[in-house]
């Protein structure tokens, strides 16, 4: 996790705006963002502002591009709710839950091409690659005649 923002007793269901996760986890913020501007829900105009508001927070580390940055982790978390009473029959009332949430979006760097981790776990332990290739050429030498397993069946030959 390179930077974290929060944004706190959004008037908004969580299930509402847990409709929109899919869409932008995963992508680049800048990327997320024009998404979420094309999106028609009222969950949208959230995200935006927590995934700004996260973009914002990078800007002011050194070293940290947003071009180089993902959407890791994005959260619709419960907060606190309004209770308001309505009329209802036979003079009772009944409760209405006014819900809000609590909304985390979490940014990280984009993880390095495959094809660099080996050469880089190769420098750390030279040792490991030495015996591997060791191991193999003394499999080789040992049974040289030893290269596929025969398809024929027993009795059929």
């Amino acid at each position: 996790m390179i930077t974290r923002a929060v944004l706190r007793y959004v008037r908004i269901t969580p299930r509402k705006f847990r409709q929109i996760i899919p869409l932008v986890k995963g992508k680049n913020p800048e990327e997320a963002i024009a998404i979420l501007t094309s999106v028609k829900k009222g969950a949208s105009k959230y995200g935006i502002d927590v995934i700004s508001s996260a973009i914002n927070n990078t800007k002011r580390m050194q070293g940290v591009e947003v071009a180089d940055l993902y959407i890791s982790n994005l959260v619709a978390n419960g907060g606190p709710m309004l209770k308001r009473f309505r009329a209802a029959s036979m003079g009772r009332a009944s409760l209405i839950k006014k819900r809000t949430s609590h909304i985390t979006v979490e940014l990280d760097r984009v993880a390095r091409p495959a094809a660099q981790a080996p050469k880089a776990a190769a420098a750390k332990y030279p040792h490991k690659e030495a015996a591997a290739a060791v191991k193999k050429e003394a499999v080789k030498s040992k049974h040289p005649e030893i290269k596929k397993k025969s398809t024929t069946k027993k009795g059929k030959e």
